[in-house]
């Protein structure tokens, strides 16, 4: 084990959390930090958020992707607000981990992994869904929607029923097919599928299976859901030695967009590519790579 006063000849160790994005994202940053010619220890797919978050905080790692929403957890400030609004949930977690864990947030991806509501392409395309002010207007005029969703989201107040307070529409039981467990993996495969005349389902905004299933992600506009923007996370100390990572990540951040993490997740979970191969080809086709 580490010690956050431990000195390591300047190697900085990337990290990340063990599902696919965080497989995705902690090896792009792990690549451009090498291009940049900057030592690094690999610790990628190190567990989930708590077991990342302690390991920077004791200094066991230095760079991690982690998401702004989650600042609402680390800091237990989970009705503020800030964290339905993105910059100002990344201006607030900033501001908490500069000042009470010396760890910097650099920019955020464009995009946001939070809850989302997804509904076939086809569906989308022929009624002109976009957001979730078009799903409400839809079913207001007799639209008819089935939702595959997991017993949480359909009974979490922050989830389903945010949507339904924020947005003015409200799904019956009939409009649900409830399935055990929180996988969205299989309610966007009921979606594609139409089973049970499913043509929507819950999901994650970046989830690789919905371009590969043919599903369209709503846009909630009017924030509904926290705002969960990936950016990489360093240590103030980390940062001070070498000034040049915020240079080097944020162009390329600035580049992942919703329907780019969408696309490069795909290319992991749908077609079984290796998470390294992929960060490196996408950095080579944006150069950031030779």
């Amino acid at each position: 084990m580490f010690s956050a006063a431990v000195a390591r000849d300047g190697t900085v160790v990337v990290a990340s959390k063990i599902d696919t994005e965080g497989a995705l994202l902690g090896n792009i940053i792990l690549a451009v930090l090498r291009a940049r010619g900057i030592d690094t220890e690999s610790k990628l797919q190190l567990g989930p958020t708590n077991i990342v978050r302690a390991a920077i905080l004791a200094g066991q790692v230095d760079i991690y992707p982690e998401y702004t929403g989650n600042g609402a957890l680390f800091f237990h400030r989970e009705q503020d607000p800030a964290w339905r609004n993105w910059q100002r949930g990344y201006a607030l977690v900033e501001a908490l981990c500069r000042e009470q864990n010396r760890l910097i947030w650099l920019t955020p991806a464009p995009a946001n992994n939070t809850w989302v509501i997804a509904v076939r392409r086809d569906l989308a395309e022929r009624h002109h869904l976009a957001s979730m002010d078009d799903f409400a207007a839809y079913l207001k005029e007799g639209g008819r929607i089935k939702l595959a969703a997991s017993a949480e989201f359909v009974e979490s107040p922050s989830a389903l029923p945010a949507f339904e307070a924020t947005y003015g529409f409200r799904l019956s039981d009939e409009q649900l097919l409830t399935l055990s467990g929180g996988n969205t993996a299989a309610t966007l495969r009921a979606a594609a599928e139409q089973m049970s005349g499913v043509n929507a389902a819950m999901a994650y905004g970046t989830d690789g299976a919905l371009a590969a299933l043919g599903l369209v992600a709503l846009r909630d506009d009017k924030g509904a859901q926290i705002v969960y923007a990936p950016a990489p996370v360093v240590r103030e100390a980390v940062l001070q030695d070498h000034a040049e990572i915020r240079a080097a990540l944020d162009p390329v951040f600035a580049t992942l967009t919703l329907e780019t993490l969408q696309n490069l997740n795909a290319k992991i979970a749908v077609d079984g590519q290796d998470a390294g191969s992929v960060a490196v080809s996408y950095l080579r086709s944006k150069g950031f790579l030779p």
